[in-house]
């Protein structure tokens, strides 16, 4: 009897790790499953002003992200950073010296304001 407990419980808990072992989808097969956001693993492109505008919607970053995505498009002294009612962050910081607004939105696009 022990030995049929003992199988039985062995073949439940591999049964529940093999199921575990799925391979997660690449944010290019996002469409597909629906599970990746593409606002965490897609970095925007050149320069802000070549990003478009910001677009109100649910915003996933955390507010050391959206720092690190505005200092990574030139901007240094980000400051003041705020999620507002429609999700888009916004703050002030300098870039090429000058002080200007800065935003950010749920798809990582950039905007000096």
């Amino acid at each position: 009897m022990r030995i049929i407990l003992a199988t039985v419980a062995a073949t439940i808990l591999t049964a529940s790790a093999v199921a575990q072992t799925g391979v997660a989808p690449s944010p290019a097969d996002s469409s597909r499953s629906g599970t990746v956001n593409p606002a965490v693993t897609v970095k925007p492109k050149a320069g802000p002003e070549s990003t478009g505008s910001v677009e109100p919607g649910a915003n996933s970053f955390t507010e050391a992200q959206a720092r690190s995505r505005i200092e990574a498009q030139g901007f240094s002294d980000v400051k003041d950073l705020r999620k507002d009612d429609q999700g888009i962050w916004r703050g002030t910081a300098v870039r090429n010296g000058q002080g200007t607004g800065v935003a950010l939105d749920f798809r990582g696009t950039i905007t000096a304001q």
